[in-house]
């Protein structure tokens, strides 16, 4: 069996059907049951709620780990990890009971501590109502930092991951504070950050540090001796602004709706009409194409572009907003096969899981 990165969609997809989905199942499951012993009904409802609504994050996430098979026993319960770490923060921030920006912090420190072997977690509940999880948070950090410890490149990779995680935390903290300072925050970082992306709208740079893709490629990286610091640096680079800006911007675009009925700031409205929306979409989608293209594996990262594009697009919420679907066919028009080839995947899939849970 070959275990470097697949090079066609056909392999990429063997893997997922006999490795991926089946592998972030079983991990999901034990995860579901520590969620369901935590005592506080808050926490544990938004616990259940983020592995319920949010599996196909880390299904989508594992793909990395489908990239190297020999590592994916590392890989796969580390992405998982942080990406439920992820998920359940962003459940708890959106739905908060706190508004409180240093309750965010907080919380958001246990996605830094999980990357850095060198900090000691805490007790990341301090600063809100709501504190016993039954060491939920704490066990989801252990398993970040026990997987980290087995990739014998990661000092390599620590820099950049500190950096994409620290960004994340940034705009966690100012997407789910007061509304009336939401904006104004942003902005106020923009200004500090614009110098590096002139060519990115504010909205699109808050999009991009909204992503984990870029960790869990620097994690792929680092599952492999002989990474050298410039490897890093390019992998970062090849990443974030756009392959990460693109996730995300396809994620909110398909949760327009539900964001506006649950007040939550959504920055697909910031474009001026949806003209502009597709042709920017349509603008980072090329952007990221040429950035991957200086990787080792080249195919492979193009492939995730492609399995984004369709992964999202081919959501059952799209179905449902008459904007989105509109949006939804230009960006799908003259799709190359691949895409097409990854939208029927999707569509099958998420078919299936639908009719195991209703069954």
């Amino acid at each position: 069996m070959k275990h470097g990165a697949p090079k066609s969609p056909l392999q990429l997809m063997y893997r997922v059907y006999k490795y991926v989905l089946p592998e972030v199942e079983h991990l999901l499951d034990g995860w579901t049951r520590r969620a369901e012993a935590i005592p506080d009904r808050e926490l544990r409802t938004q616990a259940l709620a983020s592995i319920a609504s949010k599996k196909f994050h880390c299904q989508g996430g594992a793909v990395y780990a489908a990239a190297s098979l020999n590592n994916r026993h590392v890989l796969t319960p580390l992405i998982v990890a942080l990406q439920t770490i992820s998920d359940y923060l962003d459940n708890l921030c959106d739905r908060s009971t706190s508004l409180d920006p240093d309750d965010f912090r907080l919380l958001h420190q246990s996605m830094l501590d999980a990357v850095d072997l060198d900090a000691t977690p805490r007790d990341y509940y301090a600063l809100r109502r709501e504190h016993d999880d039954g060491g939920y948070l704490l066990a989801l950090v252990e398993t970040c930092r026990g997987s980290i410890a087995q990739l014998p490149s990661y000092l390599q990779v620590k820099r950049q991951v500190i950096d994409l995680v620290g960004l994340y935390a940034d705009l966690q903290v100012h997407k789910h504070i007061r509304k009336d300072l939401r904006e104004p925050r942003l902005l106020k970082w923009w200004e500090e950050k614009r110098h590096s992306y002139p060519h990115l709208q504010w909205n699109e740079f808050a999009a991009a540090t909204g992503s984990t893709l870029g960790m869990f490629m620097l994690f792929l990286a680092a599952a492999h001796t002989g990474l050298q610091q410039k490897d890093a640096d390019m992998i970062r680079d090849a990443y974030f602004p756009h392959v990460c800006g693109l996730h995300i911007l396809l994620d909110y675009l398909i949760d327009q709706e539900e964001d506006r009925q649950g007040g939550d700031l959504n920055f697909c409205n910031y474009y001026v009409n949806q003209s502009e929306m597709v042709n920017r979409i349509g603008n980072i989608v090329q952007n990221a194409r040429e950035d991957v293209r200086v990787l080792p594996a080249a195919p492979f990262h193009r492939m995730v572009i492609e399995g984004l594009l369709a992964l999202y697009l081919s959501d059952p919420k799209v179905r449902k907003q008459r904007d989105v679907k509109r949006i939804s066919r230009q960006l799908m028009r003259k799709s190359p096969l691949t895409r097409v080839f990854f939208w029927l995947n999707s569509v099958y899939i998420r078919a299936k899981q639908y009719r195991l849970s209703v069954g």
